[in-house]
């Protein structure tokens, strides 16, 4: 009896192994009628939010299968808690991707305490937008150009330490010299220029992209705009100073192009680690599809928002030429940044 046992098994066995495999599920069967989360590091309407969420309005038909796309606003701590969420808790089936501070990787690099995720770890998507860092201030202050930063204390929005509002007059004070005072605790960019209108601080520094998405108030004149933190020129601001013609040596002006290097990320987008490839690819593409499609462009346009696309593979290089950084710039960095460890 035994032996006949085995032999049905044996013969059950075969007759399994000789069927037709089972087909593994296409990303196009994976998606279909499924939800994806796209975490957006940054409070509701500024740049990030406003450039997420227009993504998610046209992304959907370009992933095989249609999935819907949820946007999701997490802006604890300058973004650094939606870093930390997609690194470590969101699920890795391709169901969430998202958005964090173009300062991330930088602020990884230097060993940021609360930072948990490691940027070469992520899956990249790639990048939206190509913005320019300014700082602005209220048309009636009496600072009205770089100099005037040198000589007089001049009260800046910020949102802590590492922050996109607070990384810029904290270089240039510890860099330069100027006499920036920065006052935390604002919520982006239009929390920033709403506490310029009240009289709270005197300016605010951010991405051009940012200021602009907020409201009219660069294109009114209700702000002035100071300062560029790039070296390259600025096609829409040509007679704006970078500061870089302010640096006093080399190492002053290596020190700002690393932390100011993360301009180049724009708005960057990831998904978790050891998401499946398939899917990541999958997920590549629409993006890079949704930054040609004719009606995202047109409602970019409309918005003044830039979309400038940046692909997944150039954004990765970014993050590798960070990590290339020499140990003693660093040590200098930290010194100039000691909120960052």
């Amino acid at each position: 009896m035994e032996i006949a046992f085995r032999a049905a098994l044996l013969t059950i066995g075969f007759t399994a192994a000789t069927m037709a495999p089972v087909q593994a599920e296409t990303v196009e069967e994976f998606y279909r009628g499924k939800q994806v989360r796209m975490i957006i590091g940054h409070p509701a309407g500024g740049d990030y939010d406003v450039g997420g969420r227009l993504l998610a309005r046209h992304l959907s038909k370009h992933i095989p299968g249609n999935p819907t796309i949820v946007p999701q606003n997490m802006p604890t701590a300058a973004s650094i808690a939606a870093a930390n969420y997609l690194y470590k808790v969101a699920p890795k089936d391709g169901t969430a991707f998202g958005s964090f501070s173009r300062n991330v990787p930088s602020q990884a690099v230097m060993g940021q305490a609360n930072l948990e995720a490691d940027p070469r770890k992520f899956v990249w998507l790639g990048a939206t937008s190509l913005p320019g860092r300014v700082c602005v201030v209220r048309s009636e202050s009496p600072v009205k150009s770089i100099e005037d930063l040198f000589t007089r204390e001049t009260i800046v929005a910020g949102a802590g330490p590492g922050s996109s509002l607070s990384i810029v007059p904290a270089v240039l004070n510890h860099a330069l010299g100027t006499k920036f005072k920065i006052i935390e605790g604002y919520q982006g960019a239009p929390d920033a220029l709403l506490a310029v209108e009240r009289g709270e601080v005197e300016g605010v520094c951010n991405t051009y992209g940012a200021l602009k998405a907020s409201g009219d108030h660069i294109r009114t004149g209700r702000v002035r705009v100071i300062l560029r933190a790039e070296e390259a020129p600025f096609a829409e601001l040509p007679d704006v100073p970078s500061v870089f013609k302010y640096a006093q040596s080399e190492a002053q002006a290596q020190l700002m192009r690393f932390i100011f290097s993360s301009v180049e990320f724009g708005r960057p987008y990831v998904m978790p680690p050891e998401t499946p490839a398939d899917r990541a690819a999958a997920m590549r593409k629409a993006i890079a599809d949704t930054m040609k499609d004719p009606e995202m462009l047109a409602e970019a346009k409309k918005l003044d928002l830039d979309m400038t696309f940046q692909s997944a593979e150039s954004v990765a290089g970014l993050v590798e030429k960070l990590y290339a950084t020499s140990n003693h710039i660093l040590v200098e960095v930290r010194k100039l940044v000691p909120d960052q460890r």
